[in-house]
Formats: C-alpha cells, sequence, structure tokens
C-alpha cells in the first residue's frame, strides 16, 4: 500500500488559503485528470468543502506522489507550492487510511461528529468514479469510510454532539440578537445544500419572515415554498437586506456577493433604531467582502471566527466512542489490505508453478510418445495434485502471516526466493460498485 493524504483544512490554513484551494464542481473533473496525469500518482479523490480541500492518492512513492500533488494543488491555486507548504498537512499509508475514517465519522470537522461531511465524502467518490481516477485502492479505501461514517451515527450518539455548523452559527449569532432569533426576520443568500439548511434551521427556531434570494431563481422559490419563505430576485438583494436582522449566506459564487456597496447601501434604508445586521459567512470562497466587517452595525461571523469560538465545544464521551470505532476499523482496514496485498504474489507463484508442470509434461511427450492418452492425462493430474499439495501450505500461511504489521516482507521474500515478477498494481476483473449511501440527512456541517 501507499496511501497518500495530502490537505489543508480550517486547523491549518487561514479562510484566505482555502478560498484559492477550494475547487468548484465544475472544475473537479480537471483537477483529477491533473493528479493522476503526474507520474507518481495513480489514483486519486479530490475532497473540497468549506472546512478541507484534500487529496487522497495511491502513489508509487512518497515523495514523488507529495511532490506531484502539492505541484498540482499550488497550480491550482495559482501560488508556489512553498507558500502552501506551512498550510498542508501529509498522512501516509495506516496514519492515512485513519485520517480518511476520522474525517467520516466527523471526529475532525469543525463541529465534532456533524454528519453533512459524510455526504460530501460521497459525493467526492462519485466524481472521482465519473473521472475514472479511482481505482482498487482507493474504491475499497471509500467504500469502507462510508460504512465505517454511518456505522459511528449508527452505534453512538455522536450526532448529539455534531450539531450543524449552521446550528452552532446561528447560536453564536443569537449571542448578538439579545439571545434568541424567534421573531427574528432572517435572509438567506444561497439555495444548495447549506442555504437548505440555514432555512430550515431558522425556521424551526422561529426566526421570521423568512426570505430567500439565489442566482437561480427558480430554485430558490421551491426551498421558499417548502418552509412558507418568500423568495425573491437576487437583484433585491440590497432591499432584502434593509429588512432583517440576520443574513446566512452560503452560496457558491467565486466573488463576495455581499460587497460593501450592497450592504452599505442597505444600512441606508435600514431603520436607525434597529439592533446590529448579523451576517453569517458559511461559504468558500467567502460571500461576505472583507471590508463589510469595519461596517458600523454590521456583526460578521465567518467561518475563521467560527472554528475559534467552537474550539472548546467537543462532546468527550461521544467522541471516545467515535475514536474506537475508528481505531478498530483502521486495523481491519489494514489487516485485508495487508492480505489483499499478498495475493498478487501468491497467484505469480502459483503461475510459475503451473508453467514449470506444463513445461515437464511437453518434455514428456516428446520423449515418451508411446503413452496413451489415459496415461499422459494420468502423470499431469498426478504431477499437478503434487504441486498443489506442497503449495497449500506455505500459501495458507503467507496469507496469514501477511495480515499481520509487518506482513508485506513475506510476500518480498517469496518474490525473492522465486525471483517472482509481479504487477505494482495487480488486474481487478470487476471494480466495486459505488456504495449509494444516504447517511443520516445532513443537518450541516461542511460545505
Amino acid at each position: 500500500m501507499k496511501l497518500l493524504v495530502v490537505g489543508a483544512s480550517y486547523r491549518t490554513a487561514p479562510v484566505a488559503t482555502l478560498e484559492q484551494l477550494a475547487v468548484p464542481p465544475a472544475e473537479l473533473g480537471r483537477i483529477l485528470d491533473r493528479l493522476v496525469a503526474q507520474p507518481y500518482v495513480s489514483e486519486a479523490v479530490l475532497v473540497s468543502t468549506c472546512n478541507r480541500v484534500e487529496v487522497y492518492a495511491s502513489v508509487s512513492g512518497f515523495h514523488g506522489g507529495l511532490g506531484d500533488i502539492c505541484a498540482v494543488l499550488a497550480e491550482h491555486a495559482h501560488c508556489a507550492p512553498g507558500a502552501l507548504a506551512n498550510h498542508l498537512y501529509v498522512h501516509y499509508d495506516a496514519a492515512a487510511v485513519d485520517h480518511v475514517f476520522r474525517v467520516a465519522t466527523g471526529l475532525d470537522s469543525m463541529v465534532v461528529g456533524e454528519a453533512q461531511i459524510l455526504g460530501q465524502l460521497r459525493d467526492a467518490y462519485h466524481w472521482a468514479t465519473d473521472a475514472d481516477s479511482a481505482g482498487r485502492l482507493l474504491h475499497e479505501l471509500m467504500q469502507q469510510a462510508l460504512r465505517v461514517g454511518k456505522r459511528a451515527h449508527a452505534e453512538t450518539g455522536i450526532d448529539r454532539a455534531g450539531q450543524s455548523v449552521v446550528t452552532a452559527a446561528l447560536g453564536l449569532a443569537a449571542d448578538h440578537l439579545d439571545g434568541d432569533l424567534a421573531g427574528r426576520p432572517a435572509l438567506v443568500v444561497g439555495a444548495g445544500a447549506m442555504g437548505s439548511l440555514g432555512v430550515a434551521t431558522l425556521s424551526r427556531l422561529g426566526a421570521a419572515p423568512l426570505t430567500v434570494t439565489n442566482r437561480g431563481i427558480d430554485r430558490a422559490v421551491r426551498l421558499a415554498e417548502s418552509y412558507g419563505a418568500t423568495a425573491v430576485p437576487m437583484a433585491e438583494l440590497s432591499a432584502a437586506l434593509s429588512t432583517v436582522d440576520i443574513v446566512v449566506a452560503a452560496t457558491a459564487a467565486i466573488e463576495p456577493v455581499l460587497t460593501r456597496a450592497v450592504v452599505t447601501a442597505a444600512l441606508a434604508e435600514r431603520a436607525p433604531d434597529r439592533g446590529p445586521l448579523v451576517l453569517l459567512d458559511l461559504a468558500v470562497p467567502r460571500d461576505v467582502e472583507a471590508g463589510v466587517a469595519e461596517l458600523p452595525g454590521v456583526e460578521v461571523i465567518d467561518i475563521e471566527r467560527m472554528a475559534a469560538l467552537l474550539a472548546d465545544g467537543e462532546a468527550a464521551g461521544d467522541a471516545a466512542a467515535v475514536e474506537r470505532i475508528v481505531s478498530t476499523e483502521v486495523e481491519a482496514f489494514l489487516t485485508w489490505l495487508r492480505g489483499a496485498d499478498v495475493a498478487p504474489t501468491v497467484a505469480a507463484l502459483r503461475g510459475r508453478a503451473d508453467d514449470v508442470v506444463s513445461a515437464e509434461l511437453r518434455r514428456l511427450a516428446q520423449r515418451r510418445p508411446d503413452l496413451t492418452d489415459d496415461q499422459r492425462a494420468e502423470v499431469a493430474r498426478t504431477v499437478h495434485r503434487v504441486v498443489q499439495r506442497l503449495l497449500h501450505q506455505p500459501t495458507v500461511r503467507v496469507r496469514q502471516l501477511a495480515a499481520e504489521p509487518g506482513g508485506d516482507q513475506y510476500a518480498a521474500l517469496l518474490r525473492e526466493l522465486f525471483d517472482l515478477q509481479v504487477p505494482q498494481t495487480s488486474p481487478v476483473d470487476t471494480v466495486p460498485d459505488v456504495v449509494e449511501t444516504d447517511p443520516t440527512p445532513p443537518t450541516g456541517g461542511e460545505r
């Protein structure tokens, strides 16, 4: 196994860096193609959310694979690889499996245990499958990660710990609005997954009236109708801002939607005796222009600020239970992988034995042309039976030993002893089906 994870998250990089690295859906296929075109990268899955950008890759060498992945990320971010170095984390082999499973269970999320990341991993896997950039190793890894994530949510109370990022953000917003959002007029900018969660959560908390705007008005109308809200065109954004107390911004726009000019115009129309206008920016790249936070009467809460405010919000008991699940599942995956790694060597050994037997039977036929067909068949059966019996115990035992830590040494020893030529990646007759995970309906989290 040569599994490599290279990424940046809210833990290691400022929002500005995550904005540079973020890969919009329209670019995912191109970036995946660039990754697997690199000399040391044979498989790749790319996860890009508001809180992280990560590459999961099967590589032929650690240093070469790391250099290839960093070069592609830097090229996409329009910066030198060295500019990213301080913000990237790297995990290899067993540590990489552990990281992916921790991500899938929500242990690595800003709000521990949030469920949305599981759906985002599923989407990343689908993208890689469509781009044909996931092979034997990553198909198995991603399917197991999705299963482990579902197991964590089914068997523990991590969902209780894992309130959504939207819920957490609105809790922070409430602190600026006398602690209660009930009866507060609110606006949601964006009608995608995070925008939908924003409308649903605001509705549940009693915020009213609710307004939704989106670049595609039809989608905004459909979302608004589901919650008794009102949809307005994006062209009326400034007017809508002037009538609300709280805004949830969560679009996929490349440039800020809530610019200083738009918000300034809204403030000019806003009643002077109203409280602060609270803007929750849950988008990466950011929806709220940097200068907006300097305007009087405006409070901006973005991903970076949330990370600091929520740092102490983990639920230790549920997280510890999920940690135990992850530990067990990582070892199970590594055991399977060690066994799978030795399989091509065992197959090559049996193939070598078959070749030797076939060659000797051909020589026998030339030297003893007097043998009948029945006699030659009996000799062939006897020789094959002897070879299979000689190989049976060693091959069973090497599979058992290979499943233990350090087991890859036994496969290497077999290859050396018998001078076996085994491809780096063994062929797979069938590619595993994409797991159509339908996790617990997401309640927020990474976008």
